[in-house]
């Protein structure tokens, strides 16, 4: 769970600078009010899952923390097809969002394998 805290936490914190960055060039507000919104939730919603009070609990946390990571990879395709971003700078984010969407995934399908041998 360190690695994955670690990569979302950092990963929301290329998204602040990518929107700060974003909002000098006067890019488009909403779309990426929208990318900052859902890319700095992944990594709050991984924190919130190690507080958790269950087990059932903790998967909810990682589940909303997975698809606001689907949602972040949706706003930074459209910024970049639409040319608020450049090819190589929106290639490297979604690198980043699609590491932090593996981890999510296999410690969802880890948890979902726990559970079946209960």
């Amino acid at each position: 769970m360190g690695v994955l805290l670690e990569k979302s936490y950092s990963f929301s914190v290329r998204v602040v600078k990518l929107y700060k960055y974003l909002a000098s060039k006067n890019s488009e507000k909403s779309l990426i009010i929208q990318l900052l919104r859902s890319g700095t939730s992944i990594g709050a919603n991984v924190e919130e899952a190690l507080g958790a009070q269950s087990d059932r609990d903790f998967a909810a946390k990682l589940y909303i923390a997975y698809k606001e990571a689907r949602e972040t990879s949706y706003w930074l395709r459209l910024l970049k097809d639409t040319d608020y971003l450049k090819t190589n700078e929106a290639t490297s984010m979604l690198n980043d969002c699609d590491e932090v969407l593996k981890l999510l995934g296999a410690t969802l399908t880890t948890l979902k394998n726990k559970q079946k041998l209960k």
